[in-house]
């Protein structure tokens, strides 16, 4: 099993390779046609700024999302019960981490390409993510597993209005979005099946409301 030492060190690092070092997926980006790179390659400054714009959020909502597995994983790690049952937990949060590792790497290729830069409060963003994770993993593994459900299923929606607002010829940018709401959708499944709980109504207002601030100030810092 994981000491106390061990999980703290597996978060500090964590930590400091979401925030500082170069981000490798583990699948390739997702990928779209000549036709369409070339279509992508004619749009306008204006449309290419709210591409940016709209991936710089997806950016900050990929750190948020390893901070908040990281953190829930550590809460599973030093938290009460057996400890068979909270490592599982843990590998269980750290394997869904991944893929939004592979998102965190598919949007900052994304941002690169369009010539946009990541959010200046990325740090920020993460310290608050962490600190809500490991909040959420310490009430215990229904709740905490409820609170991916939930988490996902709120992202599931922040993804769609993307896709509603990003330029129609953007399409790079747009196949990234539809295989991010696909992965997404699948760690609200297999979370709820993990024994995941539906959280009480104050709580999911609380995270809409939390993800509207980082939302609305990412856009533009």
């Amino acid at each position: 099993m994981t000491s106390f030492v061990d999980a703290i060190l597996i978060t500090a690092d964590n930590a400091l390779r979401t925030l500082f070092a170069p981000h490798r997926a583990a699948r390739p980006t997702p990928a779209v046609s000549a036709e369409q790179q070339a279509e992508a390659a004619q749009m306008t400054d204006s449309e290419r700024r709210l591409s940016g714009a709209l991936m710089r959020v997806n950016h900050v909502g990929e750190i948020c999302a390893q901070a908040l597995y990281t953190g829930q994983a550590l809460a599973a790690r030093l938290g009460p019960g057996h400890p068979q049952e909270r490592e599982r937990t843990a590998r269980h949060l750290e394997a869904a981490g991944q893929d939004e590792t592979d998102h965190l790497a598919w949007c900052q290729q994304r941002l690169d390409e369009l010539g946009e830069r990541r959010s200046l409060l990325a740090p920020l963003w993460y310290a608050g993510a962490l600190t809500i994770g490991l909040a959420a993993g310490l009430a215990g593994r229904p709740i905490s597993l409820g609170f991916v459900v939930e988490t996902e299923r709120q992202v599931e929606a922040h993804l769609d209005g993307h896709l509603d607002r990003l330029p129609a010829r953007d399409h790079p940018s747009r196949a990234i979005v539809a295989q991010m709401k696909a992965d997404e959708i699948r760690h609200a499944r297999d979370a709820q099946q993990a024994g995941g709980v539906e959280l009480p109504s104050p709580v999911k207002w609380a995270m809409r409301a939390a993800a509207k601030v980082m939302t609305t100030v990412a856009h533009r810092i």
